[in-house]
């Protein structure tokens, strides 16, 4: 009975501990980690105002086409970048009716567009795991990291069809990172 409420009381204090530990954790800045799709459409030049995101929101293209469409118009991406905004383009595009508008009735056009992979992996990923073993050094195709998707804890994360896709593509072409690029913090 004694030692039953001695366990308790630690696990409510290691509780608490890991509480008061995971805004912290929550606050790190990911920018060391590559731009997803989202940050690097915020970077086309002519992309933040409202008339260009509600042209270029409507467009639905493949993930072929949208390389194609951002090599004609946009050559400042690298490679990994290009195909890293193909894809989120693909799986994002066209934005939903009226989301440029209430976007901009807003004051914040960025709140038009979804979440990017880059997003999802630090908002989803280091509830339950490691970003940096369980995700950032993990090498996979697409197919890959949907397959994340199958297993009994994930299964349950609160992410829609398409935000999976995005995150499977956005770790595809992002994964593995090397250690070197990663905060010493976040490496554990």
């Amino acid at each position: 009975m004694i030692a039953a409420r001695h366990a308790r009381r630690l696990l409510i204090v290691v509780s608490l501990l890991a509480i008061g530990a995971s805004p912290a954790a929550a606050q790190e800045d990911e920018a060391f980690m590559p731009k997803g799709g989202k940050t690097l459409f915020l970077e086309l030049k002519d992309t933040p105002r409202a008339a260009e995101l509600r042209e270029i929101g409507s467009l639905s293209h493949t993930e072929a086409e949208w390389r194609s469409y951002l090599a004609e118009r946009h050559k400042q991406f690298g490679e990994r970048e290009a195909a890293e905004l193909a894809a989120y383009l693909a799986e994002n595009f066209p934005l939903p009716e009226g989301a440029v508008a209430q976007a901009e009735s807003g004051g914040d056009i960025a709140s038009a567009l979804p979440p990017d992979g880059r997003e999802l992996a630090w908002t989803q990923c280091q509830f339950c795991h490691s970003l940096f073993s369980g995700y950032l050094m993990q090498q996979r195709d697409v197919q890959g990291w949907r397959s994340i998707f199958l297993s009994p804890f994930h299964k349950n994360l609160k992410m829609t069809a398409q935000q999976r896709e995005t995150f499977a593509h956005y770790s595809a072409i992002n994964m593995p990172m090397k250690p070197a690029d990663v905060p010493a913090a976040l490496r554990y």
